[in-house]
Order: C-alpha cells, then sequence, then structure tokens
C-alpha cells in the first residue's frame, strides 16, 4: 500500500433493517426462535462499519473484518426495524477500531437516541487491506 489514507476517529454511519423472515435465528440455523439472529445483528454492524469509512476509502483499498466483540441483548421480533451506528474510535497504522450501536427504531420518531432499547453492542475491528493483493492472497 503506497498510500495511507487518513481516517480520523470519529467517522460514523447508521445503517436499518426491517426484520424479516430471512433474519431470523430458526432460518440463519443459529438458534429455533423467529428472533433477529446474532449473525444477522453483526451483518447489521459490519455493514455500518463499512459505510463509515466508504466515502474516504481510496480506490484499490479496501477493509476486512478482523476482530469481533458483540453482545446481543435483547430479542427484536420479526416486522420491527433496528438500525446500527458504527463509529470509527481508534486508528492504528491499518487498523480500524469501531464501538457499535445496535439498538430498535421506535414506532415514533420522538423518542430520543439514548432512550431506544438496546438490541446489541460491541466492538468490531478491521484492517486496511491492498484489496487486490487480499484476494490474490486467498488463492495462493
Amino acid at each position: 500500500m503506497e498510500e495511507q489514507p487518513v481516517f480520523a476517529p470519529g467517522l460514523t454511519a447508521r445503517v436499518e433493517l426491517a426484520v424479516g423472515d430471512s433474519d431470523t435465528a430458526q432460518t440463519l440455523g443459529s438458534g429455533d426462535v423467529p428472533m433477529l439472529a446474532t449473525p444477522r445483528v453483526l451483518a447489521l454492524a459490519e455493514t455500518a462499519t463499512v459505510a463509515a469509512t466508504a466515502r474516504q476509502m481510496p480506490s484499490g483499498l479496501t477493509t476486512v473484518g478482523f476482530r469481533v466483540e458483540l453482545s446481543h441483548k435483547a430479542p427484536t421480533p420479526i416486522g420491527r426495524r433496528v438500525a446500527a451506528q458504527a463509529t470509527l474510535t481508534q486508528v492504528d497504522g491499518r487498523r480500524l477500531v469501531f464501538e457499535v450501536h445496535v439498538t430498535e427504531v421506535p414506532a415514533s420518531a420522538d423518542v430520543p437516541y439514548a432512550d431506544r432499547r438496546v438490541v446489541a453492542e460491541g466492538r468490531i475491528e478491521r484492517m486496511l487491506v491492498d484489496r487486490q493483493r487480499f484476494l490474490s492472497a486467498a488463492f495462493e
């Protein structure tokens, strides 16, 4: 990697999901309840981390998941909406550390973010890599 992008702590992104049948533990095989599955919560949180750096990502570079710590704290039934927010909190060379919070999206927009039901929270680390080198290494 010749050119190191400058990512500063504070970058953030938020993505939403309407929980459907395909998002449940029953469907994904991570349990036998018709509730939002932990693997789907993680995927949503990772999507938010990718979105947080997407606008500043130079051509030819990308980030890949490196480490995850996630606590899935509350069940979410089909039909509800959840939002994952990722905030870049630390940059250590190529390692990017994000705090992630997944909350239920209330029916009323009047509910402040701090008062929303917490579905999951944790930390996701991603590594900045050269896309071509990363893909090539997978087939060596």
